[in-house]
């Protein structure tokens, strides 16, 4: 706005030097050198706007971040950094558990009382163990639940990056209905956790970061997998039939 306040003068310097050489012919020389002078000084103040337009062809720079939304970031930051693949962590939280199964595995990222003192904890056989040091609040981290043949559950904390198990502990909110239901699903799981992720990742090609046991609306027992493209950062969750391995649905969450 404020260039365009300034052309106004200069057209009218260029309107008077032109009136002015009709009546004389030195008034129109200086009319005309002043018409000039203007002329020039009015090219030199505009000459910054290219600046402006430079700057906004820059903004395109951020694109690419600015494509990827909130949930997308997360999944590239914490899958980027996550080191142990989803089976070898499996493998560690069931060699924690004697004939142990496992029924959900999880990479997250640490909570803050994952270094809190076992003192703290609740008591009992519940009481967690902390066999290693925990990673740093926020680092990757695979939570498993593994459950015994009674459906106990234990839960298993393993560092993403190192693939140390940090912290064991009992299940202290389970009640007997949360057990039977567990072996019930065990007993009609006929496909393993690798077997489920074989089908799964036939489907969606991409790097797991959760596999869970459980049963859906047609009490069918399934596998949950999800899986994450890293080409695109998105998550496709496929559900997979505990007793046969076909594929039953799959999602893609761009959320």
């Amino acid at each position: 706005m404020s260039s365009a306040r300034r052309l106004p003068p200069v057209r009218s310097l260029a309107v008077a030097g032109a009136l002015g050489a009709s009546a004389l012919l030195l008034t129109a020389c200086t009319n005309a050198d002043t018409t000039r002078s203007s002329v020039a000084e009015a090219a030199q103040t505009e000459s910054p706007s290219p600046t402006a337009t430079d700057t906004q062809s820059a903004s395109p720079t951020g694109s690419p971040t600015a494509s990827m939304n909130e949930d997308q970031t997360e999944r590239k930051d914490l899958v980027s950094k996550a080191k142990v693949t989803w089976d070898k962590a499996a493998d560690t939280a069931v060699k924690e558990v004697p004939e142990g199964k496992l029924v959900d595995l999880e990479l997250k990222r640490t909570d803050a009382d994952a270094t809190a003192s076992p003192s703290g904890s609740p008591t009992g056989s519940a009481s967690p163990s902390m066999p290693n040091p925990a990673p740093s609040e926020g680092a990757p981290e695979w939570e498993a639940k593994v459950a015994q043949s009674d459906g106990t559950l234990h839960r298993i904390d393993i560092d993403a990056v190192s693939g140390k198990v940090f912290r064991t502990m009992v299940d202290p909110d389970q009640d007997p209905d949360d057990k039977t239901q567990i072996t019930e699903w065990l007993d009609k799981a006929k496909q393993t956790p690798e077997q489920a992720v074989k089908a799964a990742t036939e489907k969606a090609k991409g790097t797991v970061t959760h596999v869970e046991l459980g049963d859906n609306d047609d009490q069918q027992v399934v596998w949950d997998v999800d899986v994450v493209d890293k080409k695109n950062w998105d998550k496709t969750s496929v559900v997979v039939d505990a007793a046969n391995g076909k594929v039953l649905s799959q999602k893609v969450d761009k959320d």
